[in-house]
Formats: structure tokens, C-alpha cells, sequence
């Protein structure tokens, strides 16, 4: 009999005051990762069907799994299929709820983990500022002017 095993599953949310589709702008673009995941990403560019990064140390490709209709986005590592982020957006009244996922082996030092998942709060508050700076943007251009 197979027996299946899993490893350690680490989840982060942030509250942000713009809609989803504010949010997937930032996070569904491979090309603004550097702006928010500057450690992940220190430079990206299209690569065919995925996105070749410069993570300071090497260079390696990712490919994202986008689902705009349902809020999802999946940074994949091809060579490393079981590793990546996952990203899911979800209406939050106006605004927007961003839950951030990291999937670590089961031997993991608790060290590790907790600095890469100090690293994923600090790229989510980089998404909020971004997505609301987007959502203010988008805003003052839909709304109308007062007749002057």
C-alpha cells in the first residue's frame, strides 16, 4: 500500500482596499514581480511561455498559472515542479482579500520557514500598496467630474 505524505503548508493574507482585478493587475504580470517580490525577482523578462528571472544568485525560469475568473495565480518553477507560490484573490466588499501560499519538504527548519514566510508578508504589503495606488488611479479616471 502507497503511502502519500505531504509537507508544510504556510498561508498569508492581506486586507487591500482596491478590487480584484486591481490586484490580479499586479500579481498576474511576471514582468512586475521585481516591484513586489524584489527578493524573489530582481529582474524579469518574457521567455517564450514563461518568464526567465534573475534571482540575484541564478537565473531560472518560472511559468504563471493565471485563472483571472476565478482569482488564481500559480508561480511555477518548471525544473522544481512541486515548488512555487500560490496566489488566490477573493472579493473582500469593495475591496480585496490577497492569501498568499508556500508549500515547504516536511524537513524544513522552522528557521527557514519563518524568514521566508517574513519575506511573503512584506511582498503582500508591497501588492497593497501597488494594487491601491492602481485602484486610485483607475478610479480618478472612471469617475465623473462635477460640471465646473
Amino acid at each position: 500500500m502507497h503511502t502519500f505524505t505531504t509537507g508544510r503548508a504556510e498561508t498569508r493574507s492581506i486586507s487591500i482596499a482596491a478590487p480584484p482585478e486591481a490586484v490580479l493587475g499586479v500579481v498576474a504580470d511576471g514582468g512586475r514581480l521585481p516591484e513586489w517580490a524584489p527578493a524573489f525577482a530582481r529582474a524579469a523578462r518574457r521567455d517564450g511561455d514563461g518568464w526567465l528571472v534573475d534571482g540575484g544568485a541564478a537565473e531560472f525560469r518560472i511559468r504563471l498559472r493565471v485563472a483571472r475568473e476565478l482569482g488564481t495565480v500559480d508561480i511555477l518553477r518548471p525544473a522544481d515542479p512541486p515548488s512555487g507560490a500560490f496566489l488566490r484573490v477573493l472579493p473582500n466588499e469593495q475591496g480585496s482579500e490577497l492569501l498568499f501560499t508556500l508549500l515547504f519538504p516536511g524537513a524544513t527548519p522552522e528557521e527557514a520557514v519563518a524568514g521566508q514566510m517574513a519575506t511573503v508578508e512584506t511582498e503582500l504589503e508591497a501588492v497593497r500598496a501597488l494594487s491601491e495606488a492602481a485602484a486610485g488611479a483607475w478610479g480618478r479616471l472612471r469617475s465623473p467630474r462635477a460640471p465646473g
